[in-house]
């Protein structure tokens, strides 16, 4: 893979981020200057496109390429992708080594690429006013601005620190809102409630900013996405009537796939149910290398390391069209594992990345319906969703917890490898939950396979291989190994964190 660069387009060469304030880069030739950069609406809008490049397909290795990045740690941190412990890119992830340890790569890669994104967001708001254009345009620019700068504040709320409802006054990560110079002051960390004040702030005027905008692809951000994130922000942070109003504002255009479509790979941005996307093609396919943990089944495929966990199978009813997607196993060395079919490849191993989709707002929906006790509101919510994938109708108890516990567990089933395990684990103030694949006895339980050469035979199903937490304590609920780490760099950057 070649490493790509993003200098073009102006202040991402010119104000890259290598600590959150103090530590500047700059380009050493091609440098344009502000000025010119900033001269008209359009071509501030090249910052924002250069940076949305860099945020999603840069990376140092094979295993840190964007914000995939993230994605796939939150998941290999979770209860239901068994990671192949000898395959490279996450088992120090899947096995909480990783991002607790803050002098490794990855925590320092999502730190600084995070931190990197909002500078040239904050670049970008700072001087849209001042260029020329229309003011239609200029609105489009920083409204997108806004909402890329919250998406990132976004994730810093909810990976650095524990669920804002667990403590709203604890302290995260630094808020920076103005372009960052040498003379820069480094800030100390804000609250969960600071941090979400501002989220909730740039989304709320990107609102505004994007009515009149239409986007002529899916990596832009428009209205549906803007309310989407705000769906996401107000189920972070327990407003539960926010959150649902913005769901389905969000989910509306955008229809649930059929179940037949459901199997074609969730690789094609063009998916009338995703909302938000980042697009690959041949020329342009860095963040493509995230599909090689993913997709387990495809013949190209190099790292396949995000298997099932056997038990995850069992949530699903037979006639459900993801329950189609599971199967075990039979190639050499990897017999007995179970593969969720999920993730495809397109021709020419590249795979668009999904950020955002229409399912996940009917799921923000019917929690937020059942948190507010609306337990038939949420029921209703939640089996038009089950209803698209053939599922049986969730027809259970209208108790609040109930009816929470189901859409929780839908969330795992529908949203499986997209990037939200572990930050629903610190929202809900769950826990990990892993188990041996073994019988009420402790003995192996048997599969059935179909080698290459046609052979069925059994053998023993192979599942989770990570049961506790480094200093050998259970997994529970708040623990200090699901947080993301701040860099060491950083530390020593900035005395005043």
């Amino acid at each position: 893979m070649k490493k790509l660069k993003y200098i073009s387009f102006a202040l991402i060469a010119l104000w890259s981020l290598t600590s959150c304030a103090n530590e500047l880069e700059t380009a050493p030739t091609d440098q344009a200057s502000g000025e010119e950069v900033f001269k008209t609406a359009e071509s501030a809008e090249t910052v924002i496109n250069g940076a949305w490049a860099k945020l999603n397909d840069d990376g140092p290795t094979y295993a840190n390429l964007g914000y995939s990045t993230v994605l796939r740690t939150s998941d290999a941190m979770g209860s239901d992708v068994a990671i192949l412990g000898n395959k490279y890119g996450f088992p120090s992830a899947y096995a909480f080594t990783e991002m607790i340890n803050n002098t490794v790569s990855r925590p320092q890669f999502i730190w600084f690429t995070l931190y990197s994104t909002i500078n040239n967001m904050n670049n970008v708001i700072a001087r849209i006013d001042q260029t020329e254009g229309s003011q239609e345009k200029k609105n489009q620019v920083k409204g997108q601005a806004k909402a890329l700068r919250a998406f990132c504040y976004l994730n810093l709320a909810s990976f650095y620190q524990f669920s804002y409802l667990k403590d709203r006054t604890a302290l995260t990560a630094p808020i920076y809102t103005e372009p960052s110079t040498i003379s820069s002051v480094p800030k100390k960390r804000a609250s969960l409630e600071e941090i979400y004040t501002l989220i909730k702030s740039d989304l709320t005027e990107a609102d505004n900013l994007l009515t009149n905008y239409t986007r002529n692809n899916k990596d832009k951000i428009n209205k549906a996405v803007v309310n989407g994130l705000l769906a996401r922000t107000y189920l972070n942070t327990g407003e539960w009537s926010k959150a649902a109003a913005a769901a389905k504002i969000a989910r509306t255009g955008y229809p649930l796939m059929t179940a037949e479509k459901y199997k074609e790979g969730f690789n094609d941005i063009s998916n009338g149910e995703w909302i938000w996307g980042h697009g690959q093609t041949q020329e342009q396919s860095g963040a493509s290398y995230a599909f090689h943990y993913l997709d387990v089944s495809s013949s190209g495929s190099y790292y396949y390391s995000f298997m099932a966990d056997p038990f995850f199978k069992n949530l699903f009813d037979a006639n459900d069209i993801r329950s189609q997607l599971f199967q075990w196993d039979g190639l050499p060395g990897r017999e007995g594992l179970l593969r969720y079919s999920k993730f495809k490849f397109k021709t020419g191993l590249i795979a668009d990345i999904v950020l955002m989709r229409a399912s996940e707002m009917y799921l923000i929906e019917a929690e937020a319906e059942a948190r507010n006790g609306n337990a038939t509101n949420a029921v209703t919510v939640l089996n038009e969703l089950k209803t698209a994938r053939n599922a049986n109708p969730y027809s259970g108890s209208l108790s609040q917890n109930d009816v929470i516990a189901e859409v929780l567990i839908e969330r795992r089933k529908e949203l499986f490898g997209e990037g939200f395990s572990l930050s629903d684990i610190i929202r809900t103030q769950g826990t990990v939950a892993r188990k041996p694949y073994v019988d009420a006895n402790g003995q192996p339980i048997k599969v059935q396979i179909t080698t290459p050469d046609g052979t069925v035979k059994t053998v023993n199903g192979r599942g989770h291989s990570v049961f506790n937490f480094p200093d050998q304590t259970a997994f529970a609920p708040n623990s200090r190994y699901y947080l993301f780490s701040i860099p060491q760099k950083e530390i020593e950057n900035n005395p005043n964190l």
